[in-house]
């Protein structure tokens, strides 16, 4: 008994994966070092303003926010993506013995579901879960094309920086879905050139129109007037984020550079780490079966990747920018196992002594973090 567990450990792996994120959930809970709780209260009461919107749909069901609703949307949030990703596997892979190792490197990943546990409440699930609707739907018709037209100018409103974090990787599952899945002609060309005409304006009067147009202290005023407890002043310290212009974003991150940047060999170890997932993404590439799907998908990496270049030049995030990245090629993988193929690509080896040691270090490591890692 105790030999089968070593050859095959993974529904073991499993299991110790869903305890870790139980052990995050409470952790978060117990001891959280920052309740992203402005973000609920933040409205359009002073007219259009950036990263408003989640704010907005809350006010439209209560005056008064408690602290705990943070939790509560963002909870119900990460269990509707793990339902999602859950049905996506199945539906891309089936969840069988063969197919059990890639799903602990993907569902398992500290980049994944275990750093959106340690996250609750921020915006980047958001991305993630629509990203995952676009996988599972039919793409046949221009209503999809329509649909992550939607998707994306709700996570631009959600926050600016959506255009470079998801909604590269949302333009990249509409081409292999659809543009490639079903070819191209003059009506959806001029659709898809509309739609990111539409979305990219949308992130510019974003980034700079959407500046809050009164004192921060006739801001912080009304804030106070939307919170449940407006004693619990401390909550609203990122107040300042609404009206700090893009240079001093940059800025600041340029000058903790030397800092931060110390975490990049702790990164690069746990993208290393997914070595065996890596490998079948490319043998999963490899095996298409038109080169110009090969080329498209390859560039598309290197584009959604690039974007997070820049984000990495512009806040400071670390730790969440290359979490998301990791999630990126996780979705992206899925979209090209929907390409046709020349030929079937072997799974991730279940009884293969060094897979099951990088995935025993992955189900162990519990999350990466916001900044600097862990």
């Amino acid at each position: 008994m105790q030999a089968s567990i070593l050859q095959n450990p993974w529904r073991l792996l499993l299991a110790v994966n869903a305890a870790v994120i139980a052990g995050v959930f409470v952790h978060k809970i117990q001891l959280p070092p920052y309740v992203p709780y402005i973000h609920l209260l933040v409205d359009y009461h002073f007219g259009f303003i950036k990263r408003a919107l989640i704010g907005a749909i809350v006010a439209l069901f209560t005056d008064k926010v408690p602290v705990w609703l943070v939790f509560a949307l963002a909870g119900a949030t990460w269990l509707a993506t793990l339902g999602l990703y859950a049905r996506l596997f199945q539906k891309t892979f089936g969840l069988t013995a063969k197919t059990l190792p890639l799903f602990v490197f993907i569902a398992g990943s500290p980049f994944f579901l275990k750093n959106f546990m340690h996250t609750l409440g921020h915006f980047d699930i958001y991305g993630c879960a629509l990203a995952l609707v676009l996988l599972l739907l039919p793409a046949g018709s221009l209503l999809f094309v329509a649909l992550a037209t939607l998707f994306s100018i709700v996570l631009v409103l959600i926050h600016h920086i959506h255009l470079l974090m998801y909604v590269p990787t949302i333009i990249t599952i509409v081409v292999i879905r659809h543009y490639l899945a079903y070819g191209c002609n003059r009506t959806n060309l001029a659709f898809g050139a509309i739609a990111l005409a539409v979305v990219a304006a949308l992130f510019f009067a974003a980034q700079f129109l959407g500046t809050m147009p009164v004192p921060e202290a006739d801001f912080v005023a009304y804030l106070k007037t939307r919170m449940a407890d407006p004693s619990r002043t401390s909550l609203l310290q990122f107040s300042y984020i609404w009206y700090q212009p893009l240079s001093k974003e940059v800025s600041d991150t340029w000058a903790w550079m030397p800092h931060n940047v110390l975490g990049v060999p702790v990164f690069a170890l746990l993208i290393w780490l997914h070595t065996p997932l890596w490998r079948y993404f490319a043998n999963l590439i490899g095996a298409l079966a038109s080169d110009l799907h090969r080329r498209l998908v390859i560039a598309a990496l290197i584009g959604v990747s690039l974007a997070y270049l820049v984000m990495f030049a512009m806040v400071f995030d670390y730790s969440r920018w290359i979490s998301n990245w990791a999630v990126c090629m996780f979705l992206i993988l899925h979209a090209v196992k929907m390409l046709p193929a020349a030929r079937e690509t072997p799974p991730i080896p279940a009884e293969d002594r060094n897979t099951n040691i990088f995935g025993l270090a992955l189900t162990l490591i519990p999350r990466v973090g916001i900044v600097r890692p862990f």
